[in-house]
């Protein structure tokens, strides 16, 4: 009885492939899009905390499942750009029909299969366990925590590498050049971030159009607005480093406060 039941599940399950296959989907998921509040550089209380953000296109933010918590085979049915972020993303639909955007894996292409969790192929795109995927292979999507989903390595052309393995632990070189340990329960995509082509900015609006606004020299400024600014005509800055408009050391000033006992060796 089970075997026809496994029989009878399979033949279910090719013949839904076989009819989505032939059917390429062009326009967003729109069960995936969602309205997110553009905060434009401000935190909750309205204030500016980064500096030069606002404006831009009006955007809907597509939610990725980085996750990847379905253990079902899934059918790549599209790639579609993502404003919201370099990588492109990848339309998956699985075998019970629940469908699901991840980021792009370079040469995964419309009609591939993918994998996740529990069974143990080393393709593109599947989504393994750090213990599961061998040494030297290049990976991206990576957990910090176990179940947290993944956190490093996601924007376009990036991966990271398998370097050795420990006892609980995976050594990992980032793309920052910074080798750190993470535990060997956490979760990866195998592959390679997909890289866009059209990096060009042929004018300035484009930049406006990205909710980037126009920055202007410390120098170019007065003296009340900037440690660098006032002065005759075109001055240094009067200062033995460059300083932020709060008076704080920049450019070059190591940022990190506490020391972490999983990174092995700082990027540069």
């Amino acid at each position: 009885m089970q075997i026809i039941n496994n029989c009878i599940t399979q033949r279910l399950n090719t013949f839904f492939f076989n009819f989505i296959k032939n059917k390429k989907k062009k326009k967003n998921e729109k069960s995936l899009l969602i309205f997110k509040h553009v905060k434009n550089g401000r935190n909750n209380q309205g204030k500016i905390t980064i500096r030069h953000r606002g404006g831009g296109h009006k955007k809907l933010y597509r939610k990725i499942d980085l996750k990847r918590n379905l253990t079902l085979k899934g059918y790549v049915k599209a790639i579609h750009y993502d404003p919201n972020r370099s990588a492109k993303l990848a339309l998956i639909i699985y075998s019970n029909g629940c469908k699901r955007y991840i980021l792009w894996p370079q040469n995964l292409s419309f009609g591939n299969f993918i994998l996740t969790n529990k069974i143990k192929i080393l393709n593109i795109g599947n989504n393994l366990f750090l213990k599961d995927i061998p040494v030297g292979f290049h990976i991206h999507n990576i957990e910090i925590k176990k179940n947290g989903g993944g956190q490093l390595v996601r924007a376009a052309g990036t991966s990271a590498k398998i370097l050795t393995k420990q006892e609980n632990y995976v050594i990992i070189r980032l793309p920052s050049k910074e080798i750190r340990l993470i535990n060997k329960n956490c979760k990866a995509t195998i592959g390679v971030v997909g890289i866009t082509t059209n990096t060009n900015y042929f004018k300035a609006g484009k930049k406006r159009w990205l909710g980037i606004r126009p920055t202007v020299r410390g120098v170019a400024m007065n003296a009340c607005d900037h440690p660098h600014g006032g002065g005759e005509g075109k001055s240094p800055i009067g200062r033995k480093t460059p300083l932020t408009p709060w008076g704080k050391i920049t450019l070059g000033k190591k940022t990190r406060k506490t020391k972490n006992s999983f990174i092995i060796k700082r990027r540069n």
